[in-house]
């Protein structure tokens, strides 16, 4: 079979429809948000989680950051890499409220906001709202009033697909900003490691070196059939990727078929006490969506993805709308143990309420494919 070359049209078809695209991500959120309001933890390594002997890490700071401390670690490991490390106990609350605001200010631009998560959003400012026009100037007003109203700091990526701008926000973490403007996506991607490509984990990342792919170039340079014979299913994102094509709008109105969330991990894992801590992290977050959506649904679903990407997932039904927190949680628990002991090491664990109230407000982001962003 002749082997598949970059799409003509596929790569018209977006130069067609040139968008202009933000992606603004908190840095270090949930571990900002606690040093900004207990000043004795400012300038000082901050882990968000527990510290017991089965505590993982949820979060951050960028001073732990530093020492190699990461999110989803074992709490004892973080504590080795940084002896002053100092842990607190998450505040739910304190993240919602500080996302509000932060919407609010997006929305204050722009209507077309897709959230990813508390801390990370998709803009489309193509039209904004107020006929400002630059993409770079509206990013940077938004980063401006961000900090001037939670006095936390933002950083943003500017371009015209939603892959590029994702990846821009990160080149200049934290506290930064990247532009990647028309005619310059190509070359950007070509140049960076494949570990920036999102979804590519370490041991992802060790397998295309092992075939010879260590940046974009070297990707973009594999045919789509090596990469489907190597990458199944992902392949064909890959094949894309290295080319900076997206065609994905920015979906602010979304019928919700489901509302939970999905953390990959920087590290894969696989003893029973951290995959039970971690989904306890996943149980409280994805519990506060389902209340601030307002929704009711009657089916849990567990979605685990293995270190080689086969993904695996396990769903509870109930007769009746899943009662509380408790209800909701217990359900997910029993799905995690019915797969214990793992085959192998996991790099991505996720949880959704489904089967929701056909008469709910569907004006709501789905939570299809959501990050939970704890990084």
């Amino acid at each position: 079979m002749a082997a598949e070359r970059p799409n003509p049209d596929e790569i018209e078809e977006e130069a067609a429809g040139l968008r202009k695209i933000i992606h603004v991500d908190m840095d270090a959120f949930f571990a900002s948000v606690e040093q900004r309001d207990n000043p004795e933890l400012r300038g000082k390594p901050v882990a968000v989680g527990g510290s017991g002997g089965r505590g993982v890490v949820a979060a951050a700071s960028y001073e732990a950051r530093k020492f190699g401390v990461r999110s989803a670690m074992p709490s004892v490991t973080a504590k080795r890499l940084c002896t002053d490390l100092i842990f607190v106990r998450h505040r739910f609350d304190a993240y919602k409220e500080a996302s509000r605001q932060i919407r609010a200010i997006f929305k204050h631009h722009t209507p077309h906001v897709e959230p990813l998560s508390l801390d990370e959003a998709y803009l489309d400012v193509t039209e904004d709202r107020l006929g400002i026009g630059s993409a770079t100037r509206i990013a940077e007003l938004i980063r401006q009033e961000i900090r001037a109203k939670t006095k936390l700091t933002a950083s943003a990526g500017v371009s015209y697909n939603k892959f590029l701008a994702k990846l821009a926000s990160d080149q200049n973490k934290p506290d930064g900003i990247c532009v990647i403007r028309p005619g310059q996506g190509a070359d950007f991607v070509a140049a960076l490691p494949i570990r920036r490509f999102h979804g590519v984990g370490p041991k992802a990342e060790a397998k295309m070196k092992a075939l010879g792919i260590e940046t974009g170039a070297d990707l973009a340079a594999k045919e789509i059939e090596f990469l489907r014979a190597n990458f199944g299913s992902f392949a064909d994102y890959l094949f894309r990727a290295a080319r900076g094509i997206d065609l994905r709008p920015v979906r602010a109105h979304r019928i919700r078929k489901s509302v939970g969330g999905e953390r990959t991990f920087s590290d894969d894992i696989s003893s029973g006490a951290a995959l039970r801590e971690t989904l306890e992290n996943i149980i409280d977050i994805v519990w506060e969506r389902i209340e601030d959506a307002g929704a009711r649904g009657r089916t849990v679903t567990l979605k685990m993805k293995f270190t080689d990407f086969q993904t695996i997932t396990r769903a509870k039904s109930v007769t009746h709308w899943v009662e509380d927190k408790r209800e909701f949680g217990d359900l997910g628990r029993d799905l995690l143990e019915e797969t214990l002991p793992l085959p192998m090491p996991i790099r991505l664990m996720g949880l959704t309420l489904s089967n929701l109230d056909p008469g709910e407000d569907e004006d709501v982001a789905s939570a299809d494919d959501p990050q939970l962003s704890l990084l």
